[in-house]
């Protein structure tokens, strides 16, 4: 079973062995509204731990997608290039961003699992 992890900007990282699926919350999809617009990084890029990585634009903002752990882009959800709805159909299935390859394991320590994050969305109000 994947580990999954949360970070305070919403994001989301399941982790399969040393590759990391990353996208944005069902709350962070919920702020944002409908989703217009998602720009995706180059397959290939090498990230840090906090690096901006994507943008997702909708009808109330633009958001910068950060980088939960540092690593290499092994691949981006074409998907979305059709149709940027996914994101807010599944934003923790099909609405996915990219894939990294972790170049730091450890660095998922310090990122929140779910009972964590559902406790700090609570504390947002």
């Amino acid at each position: 079973m994947a580990d999954i992890r949360y970070t305070e900007d919403h994001e989301w990282i399941s982790v399969e062995g040393k590759v990391g699926t990353i996208g944005i919350t069902d709350y962070a999809q919920n702020q944002l509204g409908d989703v217009v617009y998602v720009e995706l990084p180059e397959v290939g890029r090498e990230v840090a731990k906090g690096d901006e990585t994507a943008v997702v634009e909708s009808v109330k903002a633009a958001s910068e997608i950060y980088a939960p752990v540092g690593g290499k882009v092994t691949a981006v959800n074409q998907a979305l290039e059709e149709n940027y709805g996914l994101v807010n159909e599944d934003a923790a299935g099909a609405g996915w961003f990219m894939k990294l390859e972790l170049s730091d394991p450890a660095e998922l320590d310090g990122l929140m699992d779910e009972a964590a994050y559902a406790e700090f969305v609570k504390s947002l109000g």
